[in-house]
């Protein structure tokens, strides 16, 4: 049902007077057919609607504005105020209880359902929090650690620490500070989104550079997994966010890479038809549980059999940027083994770039 009530309160007030000057008009003319009383109950669920449509003050207006129309012209004698008959009285005074009664009650049970709507908002935003800390809580501690311990043997003057065992330390800083940098990144990220002020700073982009550089930059040290990105080289230069879109790649990249053995090999492919571009992320490793692949873009969400670390933030961060450029993105299981991520969104291609590849 639509919610008037959202709308300004002059306009509310417009709505109540012209749905009661129409209904009126239509009682008027048909009044000789269904007589003064019946007009009474479509009066009251006129009302009703009302009630239920726009806020109380409209309603108190259009419940004093019918009864005493409703009076002056369909009442005996019509043309006054005036009631002759003692049942007419009652049938006014009746109306104007019962319609006075049920606005009070439709204001109160609107007042219930806001307040159980406040608590089930609070309640889900504590449990939000809970889940945040509780994923922050495990996610940051062994970082944390790490780089304590390795501060501290740094710091001592103990002979036994050799020059390759000093470069073991700082390497396990720089693994731990990036991992600690990549989860500040998430929530700073997840931020922005939640704030609806995010906005897109579109510039022409060389897709298949900026993949490529993603790739050797961010995964290029990784010898467990392996990445191929199959450059297209008739994609013409495209008008996006390139910052929001690596982040978006990136984030897939990871989930690919953490939730998969090793040895599992991830294909990056692109193409652009009809102002559309796509890019496919897929992998050939066991793909995603049953029953979980619809809820793998939700905040927080870790499977069931998710290794030890991660927030859950990154996929979904991956779906608001890629949804901030009016795109979409799906993920469904490949059969014989797999996954597959695919990112659509429209984007204006350069002129030029089309004429070269003609």
């Amino acid at each position: 049902m639509i919610q008037l009530i959202r709308q300004p309160l002059f306009k509310q007030f417009l709505i109540s007077i012209l749905s009661i000057i129409i209904t009126f008009i239509i009682c008027y003319f048909i009044n000789p057919i269904i007589g003064y009383k019946t007009t009474a109950f479509i009066l009251m669920l006129l009302i009703s609607i009302l009630a239920m449509l726009v806020d109380v003050w409209p309603v108190l207006f259009s419940a004093l504005v019918s009864s005493l129309a409703w009076n002056y012209f369909f009442i005996p004698p019509i043309g006054s105020f005036k009631i002759d008959k003692y049942e007419d009285s009652i049938l006014f005074l009746m109306y104007f209880v019962i319609v006075m009664v049920h606005i009070v009650l439709t204001n109160k049970i609107r007042k219930a359902r806001k307040m159980v709507s406040e608590k089930e908002e609070k309640e889900k935003t504590i449990l939000l929090y809970n889940t945040l800390i509780n994923s922050l809580s495990h996610e940051l501690k062994t970082p944390v650690a790490t780089i304590l311990m390795a501060v501290e043997s740094l710091k001592s003057d103990n002979p036994n620490i050799d020059k390759s065992q000093r470069m073991d330390l700082l390497n396990e800083l720089e693994i731990s500070s990036l991992r600690l940098n990549k989860q500040v990144e998430n929530l700073l990220n997840m931020s922005r989104l939640e704030s609806g002020f995010l906005r897109i700073k579109a510039d022409w982009c060389d897709l298949n550079e900026m993949i490529g550089s993603l790739v050797d930059k961010s995964f290029g040290h990784i010898k467990t997994h392996t990445i191929h990105f199959h450059s297209n080289e008739k994609l013409p230069l495209l008008k996006l966010d390139r910052g929001l879109m690596e982040i978006a790649i990136q984030n897939i990249l990871i989930n690919c890479l953490q939730h998969n053995a090793p040895g599992t090999v991830v294909d990056i492919k692109t193409d652009y038809t009809s102002d559309i571009c796509r890019i496919i992320i897929s992998d050939n490793g066991k793909g995603f549980p049953y029953g979980e692949i619809d809820f793998v873009f939700d905040r927080f969400y870790r499977g069931k059999d998710s290794k030890s670390g991660g927030t859950g933030l990154g996929l979904s961060i991956a779906k608001g940027y890629v949804e901030a450029h009016n795109g979409s993105i799906k993920v469904n299981n490949i059969e014989g083994g797999g996954a597959k991520f695919t990112i659509r969104f429209p984007a204006q291609s350069s002129y030029i770039n089309q004429l070269k590849n003609e």
